[in-house]
This record gives C-alpha cells, structure tokens and sequence, in this order.
C-alpha cells in the first residue's frame, strides 16, 4: 500500500483539517477504486486506525483506497451550536477524495464503517445518506446516544453532547431510530452491527437491532467475546472488510 497524510483546508469547518489515506499499489490500471471512510472513535484522531490496528496489512491487497479522516468529538453531527461535522465529511472529505484520487464516485464505489462514535456515525451518515454508500458497518456503536441527552448539565460532556445534538435530540435530524424510520427499506445500503459481550453499549446494540427489525430493514447483527478495546476491534474490522468487499462486489 502506499500511505498518505493529507493536510487540507476544510470549508465546513473553516480550518485546517488531516485524513490519512491508504492508496492500493500493485493493481496496474485496473482503477477507478471503491473508496472504504474509516471512522475514528470519541477520543481519537485520524491517526488511532494506524497505531493501533493492522489495517493496513489488512487491506494490502485489496484493490480498495481506505480514507481515515479527523472529525474531532463532534459525533459526525453538524452540531446545533458547534462545529459542522457531517457537512465535513459529506462535503469537505468526499469532495477532496474524490477530486484527487482516482475513486469510484458514486454509492457503487463508497463504504463506510466506524468503532465507538464513528460506529455511531457510520450508520448515521449511511441511513441519512443511503444514495452515497453501499455497506455500512458499526463496531461498538452507540446508537442511543440521541436518547441521553440530558435536560440538565452535570458535566462537561452531558454539555458536549447537548450542544451537539440539543435537547430535542430523540427522533431529531440525527437520531438513528428516527432515521431508521424513514428510510425506504428497498433503498437501505447494506447494514452490519457488532459488539462485544462485555461492552457497556451492548445493551444500546440490541435495542437498535431489534428496531431495525422492527421496521423489516435487513442487516446483520453479532455479537462476539471482548469489550471495548482495540484488541476487539481490530480483530472484527477483518469481517467487516469481507462485508464491504461483498457489497462492492470485490
């Protein structure tokens, strides 16, 4: 693989912003390429993928380019007072990916995944957005986290989170039941869940899945030994390649 930083002024957010980028080498002229966006959780940056997975042993021989961009704590949310995240990702990042690699642009040739925050996100962006991804997938997500915001402040994050996604977060423009709800299920991308059996957000897991099933939207939906830990995840981000891979048709 060939590995990228890429330092780029990002519109939505009115600063500069850095993605790492794994580029596929070894496949000739064979491209245009599917393009995999990688989402970092909470407390990361665009660099934890790296550092603490093997990712890029992983997708080596993949004919696939992996995009891991920074998005902060912002949930991949265009918050109701702060930054404007899911526009940086739709926008900013996809645009600039687009622009100058040699990519698949269009849904057929986009999949997105996440742990944590960016499980969360990845389905968020991929429900909101079901014309621009074929596969999602969500390791540790918190789906609920739309059904928590609290009405009144007792710390620093239950702040965080309010300014985010305001007080009238449940069923609101980014809570992934409510998305969930409108989304045409003949029109769903290709959806995948997992999460530990030791994880706090398990709980959070099922409930969105049985919601899921609920509304008839296919998907597929483990659970697997482990807790939130990296050593989980980067055994389990291996199938969610054999998820996206089938989806692309790899």
């Amino acid at each position: 693989m060939a590995f990228c930083t890429v330092n780029f002024q990002g519109a939505s957010l009115k600063k500069a912003c850095s993605m790492n980028v794994l580029l596929p080498d070894g496949h000739g002229d064979k491209g245009p390429f599917p393009v995999f966006y990688l989402l970092h959780g909470l407390s990361d940056d665009h660099t934890i993928w790296q550092r603490r997975t093997s990712i890029e042993r992983y997708v080596a021989d993949l004919p696939l380019i992996v995009v891991m961009p920074d998005s902060g704590r912002g949930f991949y949310c265009d918050g109701v007072e702060g930054p404007a995240y899911e526009s940086h990702i739709m926008k900013d990042v996809i645009g600039f990916v687009d622009s100058f690699y040699n990519t698949i642009p269009t849904r057929e040739g986009r999949v997105i995944g996440g742990l944590s925050m960016g499980g969360y996100g990845a389905l968020k962006l991929a429900l909101k957005f079901p014309d621009m991804f074929c596969s999602t997938v969500s390791h540790s997500g918190a789906p609920g986290v739309t059904k928590r915001i609290p009405k009144t402040v007792t710390n620093e994050f239950e702040r965080e989170r309010l300014q985010i996604f305001g007080a009238e977060a449940d069923g609101g423009k980014d809570c992934l039941y409510g998305l969930a709800e409108k989304l045409d299920p003949k029109k769903a991308p290709a959806i995948r869940i997992d999460c530990g059996v030791d994880d706090g957000l398990l709980e959070d897991n099922r409930d969105f899945v049985k919601h899921l099933k609920k509304l008839k939207i296919e998907h597929e939906y483990e659970e697997f030994p482990g807790a939130h830990t990296w050593a989980y995840w980067d055994e389990h981000v291996r199938e969610a390649l054999a998820f996206h891979e089938k989806a692309l048709g790899l």
